[in-house]
């Protein structure tokens, strides 16, 4: 049985609907550490990651009536926090970045050495990335979007969309690449 599924967790979305405050708070504490581990691969501070999330609660407890409570609601509740992060993106209007296609096709691929690296190592190095390119490879690679969902969403082309996760993945690829070589990095 899921958590959210049981009476308990029916009388905190209730509550919720209500407004109640403490219902709201053990929503809050429930989802803290899901929310935080999808906000945390759109920024590149712990800080801005707790900001976008309380952002993305704000949203859920604004818009929380109309959450269907005969569905599951991890599902719901990531939707508006990655919505909230590509609002976020969006308004910073530094994912603009564009590389030809014709320059991307020249990066190797080569991806079997992630196994050897560990989950806060990658988590880093992603948060290393531009804004451009992470926000692609997460909408692309984690949260499932289609290129042309991403260019509509953040307002920029198919192929920029295409480019940026080509280079994104060219550069998480060269930072594994370094770890690898020097693991005192």
């Amino acid at each position: 049985m899921h958590r959210d599924t049981g009476m308990e967790f029916l009388q905190i979305i209730e509550g919720c609907c209500k407004g109640d405050r403490s219902s709201q708070n053990a929503l809050y504490r429930m989802f803290y550490p899901y929310g935080m581990s999808v906000c945390f691969r759109y920024t590149s501070s712990e800080q801005e990651a707790i900001s976008l999330l309380n952002e993305g609660f704000l949203k859920v407890f604004r818009h929380v009536k109309s959450y269907d409570v005969a569905q599951p609601f991890k599902p719901w509740f990531r939707k508006v926090v990655v919505n909230t992060a590509i609002d976020y993106v969006k308004k910073q209007k530094t994912f603009r970045m564009e590389v030809s296609m014709d320059e991307a096709r020249n990066i190797p691929a080569s991806e079997d050495i992630l196994s050897r690296i560990s989950y806060q190592e990658l988590m880093a190095m992603l948060q290393s990335l531009s804004t451009a390119y992470r926000t692609v490879f997460n909408m692309h690679v984690i949260d499932g979007y289609k290129h042309e969902e991403i260019a509509e969403k953040l307002g920029i082309s198919v192929s920029t969309s295409k480019s940026n996760l080509t280079r994104a993945r060219a550069n998480l690829r060269e930072m594994v690449i370094k770890k690898l070589n020097n693991p005192y990095v």
